[in-house]
């Protein structure tokens, strides 16, 4: 069966809505360098959030998501359990990650937006701009309206008291305060 016959895609017209964020089809994840010589990649598995999509006026769309610091995952238990303490995202202090957005942008094309928001962890909120992708709408065979977007931006992790950090014999640092976030998003309409 192709996946032609298990999909069906839609006009953006009909995507006006309150979606939910479906988490066992979405990521939200970093990357930092580590010892100034590879990349260490990890992801937060528990997450909700909601986009309300506005498919005649992007610009008047908005997303909210949290993000629940415990479940961060970078393959390494050790290396989680430094994340979650006060080293880095004080999770008992401070369980949750949130973003709220406060404006959309039209990009290069209607697929393309630039999305700014307020990002709050560890008690600190600031605000960031990330690209932003369309990727695609369809219905899928259980009659539901789902909607894709992915996007990326880079932060400086000290913005956040996000600050912990050991020096290198031969220079630099362990962990890069520079992190890239990324993510990819799929949306369930609200009935």
């Amino acid at each position: 069966m192709t996946s032609e016959a298990l999909t069906q895609t839609i006009d953006r017209a009909s995507l006006t809505g309150t979606y939910t964020i479906d988490p066992s089809h979405s990521r939200f994840g970093f990357v930092v360098r580590h010892a100034m010589v590879s990349k260490v990649r990890g992801q937060f598995n528990e997450f909700e959030g909601t986009i309300n999509v506005d498919a005649a006026e992007p610009t008047r769309s908005s997303a909210e998501l949290v993000i629940k610091t415990a479940s961060i995952d970078t393959r390494n238990a050790e290396r989680d359990a430094h994340l979650r303490s006060n080293d880095f995202f004080a999770m008992e202090e401070y369980p949750e990650i949130r973003f709220v957005s406060t404006g959309i942008e039209q990009g290069e094309d209607e697929d393309h937006f630039k999305v700014t928001g307020d990002l709050t962890i560890r008690g600190v909120t600031k605000p960031i701009t990330f690209d932003l992708e369309f990727t695609g709408a369809a219905i899928d065979p259980w009659g539901n309206t789902r909607i894709g977007f992915e996007g990326s931006t880079v932060v400086n992790r000290k913005d956040w008291g996000v600050s912990w950090n050991a020096p290198l014999e031969a220079g630099g640092v362990l962990v890069s305060e520079k992190v890239t976030i990324e993510f990819e998003v799929e949306g369930i309409k609200n009935a």
